[in-house]
C-alpha cells in the first residue's frame, strides 16, 4: 500500500512537471492568409487572438467564424506535433507507472 502512495506521489511530480514544459510553448495557428490568428500555450490555453479589422463587419461574420475555427483547428494540430517531436526527441517523457 505505501509503495503505491508512493508511485502515485512520483506521478502526481512527473505530470507537474510535464505541465511546466508545456506552459512554457507557445503555438499559433493562422487563417484567411494571417488575417486571423489564435495563439495557445502547450495547455490549449489560449493566450491571444488576432482579427484583422476588415473582417469586423456584420457581412463578414460567416467568413470570421470560420476563420476562428480554423485557426484554432490549426494551432491545436501543431501543438499536437511539437508534443510528438519532443516526445521522440526525449525532451517530454510520459509520467512512468
Amino acid at each position: 500500500m505505501f509503495e503505491q502512495l508512493k508511485n502515485l506521489a512520483s506521478l502526481r511530480k512527473q505530470a507537474s512537471e510535464m505541465k511546466k514544459q508545456l506552459e512554457s510553448e507557445l503555438i499559433t495557428g493562422e487563417s484567411l492568409n494571417g488575417q486571423v490568428k489564435i495563439s495557445m500555450d502547450g495547455s490549449q490555453k489560449i493566450k491571444e487572438v488576432f482579427i484583422d479589422e476588415s473582417l469586423l463587419e456584420a457581412s463578414n461574420q460567416d467568413k470570421l467564424q470560420n476563420a476562428i475555427k480554423d485557426a484554432f483547428s490549426k494551432a491545436n494540430k501543431e501543438l499536437q506535433m511539437m508534443m510528438v517531436r519532443k516526445m521522440q526527441a526525449g525532451e517530454i517523457q510520459m509520467p512512468q507507472m
